[in-house]
This record gives C-alpha cells, sequence and structure tokens, in this order.
C-alpha cells in the first residue's frame, strides 16, 4: 500500500478564495457572436512509405487519386494501379472569427480507410468547406503524425496515434465570414462557466471602473453593457477597454475522477463531513499441485496423476477509519491520505462517501 500523495499526484486546483489570483475578464468570458466556424474537408496524402490505404479495402482511396490525376492532365481510365504510398484522409479546422483572406490557420488530418501511419506524408491541396457549403480554405502541407509505428513479419508495435496528425499553419483562408462588428447594438458577455457570484463580481468591477449601469447582469451567465458609457458606442475600443479588468472568479466544489488513469482532482472548496470509512481487499488464490503415482517395480499396474489442490482465501485492508469532517482542502486531503489506499480503490471511498451524503460537492466521473 501506498500513500495517495505518492501513487497519485493529487492536483490541488487553487487555494482558498480569500488569496486567490484574480483572473482577467477576457479569460473568464466570451463576447456574444464572437465564435469561430467548423470546416471539414475530404482530401489525399501521398508520400507515405508504404502504410497507405489498400486500395481493395479503401476504393474511395483510387477514385480521388484518380479523379486528382485526371485534373492534372494524367488519364489514368481503365489503368490498374495499387499504390501503397496514399490515404484518403478527413481535414479539419476552425476557422478563427475576424480571420482574413490570406490569414493562415492550423488543421488536423485524420486517416479513413487502412492506412497505418500518416508519417512523413504530404496533405494534396485539399478545400474546407462551411456548414452552408461555401469553401473558406485551402489546406495543403507536411503532417506531423501523432505517434509511430513499427512492425516486422510477425510483430508490430504501435505508440501514440500515427493515424492522426496536425499542420501548424497548414490552410490559407480564402473566404471571409460576413460579419461587421462595428455595427452590433448590443454588447453582452457570455462567461464559459456561468455563475450567479462570478458574474455579479464582473458587474461591479465594471461600474466601478467606468461608474454608473455601465454592466448589467442578466443572468448567471450573461452580462450586458453599456457601450455609450465604455466605448463611445464603439464595440471594438468597449471590449478593449473591460478585457484586462480583474476579477476573482468563484467556482463550484468538484470532485473529478478518471478511472481509466486514476487520477483524481479535488477544488479547493470541497467539504467531508464526518464519516467512518472501512476498506478491504479480498483476494482468492485456487493452486494446482498434480502428483504423478507410479506403480511398484514389476507390477502390471499404470501410471496415474492424482490432483492435488489447495484454495485460500486472504482478506487485507484496515479495519473501520474514521475521516474527521475537513473545513479546508488540506483537512479533507489529509484525513483521505490517512486510510492509505490505491488511487482505485481512493476512487471507490469517494463513491461512497458522496452516495453516503457526506461529501459536499459535485461529483464527476469520467
Amino acid at each position: 500500500m501506498i500513500r495517495l500523495f505518492l501513487a497519485l499526484a493529487f492536483l490541488w486546483l487553487a487555494g482558498p478564495p480569500v488569496g486567490a489570483e484574480p483572473v482577467r475578464i477576457k479569460d473568464l468570458v466570451e463576447i456574444d457572436g464572437v465564435r469561430g466556424n467548423d470546416l471539414v474537408g475530404y482530401g489525399l496524402v501521398v508520400g507515405l512509405n508504404g502504410t497507405g490505404d489498400g486500395i481493395r479495402n479503401s476504393p474511395f482511396t483510387e477514385e480521388i487519386m484518380a479523379n486528382l490525376l485526371e485534373r492534372l492532365g494524367v488519364n489514368v481510365a481503365g489503368e490498374d494501379y495499387r499504390p501503397k504510398n496514399v490515404a484518403a484522409v478527413f481535414v479539419t479546422a476552425t476557422l478563427p472569427p475576424f480571420a482574413r483572406a490570406g490569414a493562415r490557420i492550423d488543421v488536423t488530418v485524420s486517416a479513413i480507410g487502412d492506412a497505418k501511419s500518416l508519417l512523413g506524408g504530404t496533405l494534396v491541396m485539399t478545400p474546407l468547406n462551411g456548414a452552408d457549403g461555401q469553401i473558406y480554405a485551402v489546406a495543403q502541407g507536411t503532417i506531423i503524425a501523432g505517434g509511430i509505428s513499427a512492425e516486422g513479419k510477425a510483430a508490430r508495435v504501435v505508440q501514440g496515434v500515427p493515424t492522426a496528425g496536425t499542420i501548424p499553419s497548414g490552410a490559407r483562408v480564402e473566404r471571409e465570414v460576413t460579419f461587421d462588428f462595428t455595427q452590433v447594438s448590443v454588447l453582452r458577455l457570455a462567461l464559459k462557466t456561468a455563475d450567479f457570484t462570478t458574474a455579479a463580481r464582473i458587474e461591479q468591477a465594471i461600474n466601478r471602473e467606468f461608474g454608473g449601469r455601465s454592466a448589467a447582469m442578466l443572468d448567471g451567465g450573461t452580462i450586458a453593457l453599456d457601450l455609450s458609457r465604455i466605448g463611445g458606442g464603439s464595440p471594438a475600443h468597449a471590449i478593449a477597454r473591460i478585457e484586462s479588468l480583474r476579477v476573482d472568479p468563484e467556482t463550484r466544489a468538484r470532485v473529478v475522477v478518471d478511472q481509466r488513469s486514476g487520477t483524481i482532482v479535488i477544488g479547493a472548496d470541497v467539504r467531508i463531513s464526518r464519516v467512518a470509512v472501512a476498506q478491504g481487499n479480498l483476494t482468492l488464490r485456487v493452486e494446482e499441485r498434480p502428483v504423478v503415482v507410479q506403480p511398484n517395480p514389476f507390477s502390471e499396474g499404470e501410471t496415474v496423476v492424482v490432483p492435488r489442490s489447495s484454495a485460500e482465501i486472504a482478506t487485507e485492508g484496515s479495519g473501520l477509519a474514521e475521516v474527521a469532517g475537513g473545513t479546508n482542502l488540506s483537512e479533507v486531503v489529509a484525513g483521505l491520505n490517512a486510510l492509505g489506499v490505491q488511487p482505485h480503490d481512493m476512487i471507490d471511498i469517494l463513491k461512497s462517501i458522496h452516495a453516503a451524503g457526506a461529501l459536499h460537492a459535485e461529483f464527476v466521473i469520467q
């Protein structure tokens, strides 16, 4: 058994709210109406070292390859070719707000056939379409794969995901999204995480800086701004003047556990009522030790195998232990750490404490 801190590397999200570091408003909110747009395209990756699509299993790769060659003046109609260094891929990207023609954006490339790896491949010119079907960007470039793959005749090893990769600044914006920010008549801030206390603090910070009713909280996730008081009627100037103001955000008490990796994250405001916990492991061991019995010399007997089995049940773990109610994060962690259990066992304990109503926090399981 090992201590929770050594086995788990507990992450402390923040200190007590009193000593919390103020955060800029620009890091807490989004501007209503200012958003990115998703783009997607279907393209071809070439230059792979024999790790591309199998044409028999991915006929769409052969079709796009033939169409591309014909557009370049190469007639392959009726030809029987089986290239192994090409792969059909989906290309995705996000067109950021206020992106202008000629700007560069990052793209993600993902294989859709049976290609083994995109490492070292080059994406051929691929149009990226928006939800309206219009082409907003064109992608091309060398792929940086997110993994590596190696294989022999009887074995193969894969690390990461070699069938997906990125191209930094791999697409050029060709069409701009029509949006005139200067014509926005009502400017609203939308909190990334809705919270009435945080929204009220943002409202107070803006009104304290610019006076009067410069900002008005509409609900826990929305704050309306008076452009005439802040930016002289200009939305861009108003955002520039308020986004660097700092406030102390308020967060919900939350415990997040990842069962796959055994990671537990406990927020600073989590509280546990006084509770008693008993934890133990049940181990069942069955062992077979057959014995070979030989007949006496010069007898007519036969050699037989006599089964010999042993079964054992062992119980490990401490008895009933008390976890005192914690008034702050350090006391809660100290109480849980005193149990001295494995990470995955600690997740089960937290589930049980939450089910008993002694864990006063939102419990999130991933």
